[in-house]
């Protein structure tokens, strides 16, 4: 019952926000030893595009990451910053 009633306060008044999409995705590559190479198979040539911000993923990539990596396509598919051309 504590354990719930702790729970609860801080998911109140500290909350964690969700993780960036592309943070979350070089964590995942980080942490499995995966190269971007290895993306290839569910992002396509767009690898490095997609990591450095300029292209963002679409919801087919989304897919792919989370039936293949067993990705949060809940994670994946969060709005994010790209980066703007100037």
């Amino acid at each position: 019952m504590l354990v719930i009633l702790v729970e609860k306060y801080e998911a109140q008044h500290y909350p964690i926000a969700a993780p960036d999409p592309i943070d979350f995705l070089n964590y995942a590559m980080e942490t499995r030893g995966l190269t971007r190479k290895d993306l290839e198979a569910y992002i396509g040539g767009r690898v490095a595009e997609v990591l450095n911000r300029a292209r963002p993923l679409t919801l087919a990539m989304i897919r792919r990451l989370s039936d293949g990596l067993k990705l949060s396509a809940d994670v994946l598919i969060a709005d994010y910053d790209l980066r703007h051309a100037a």
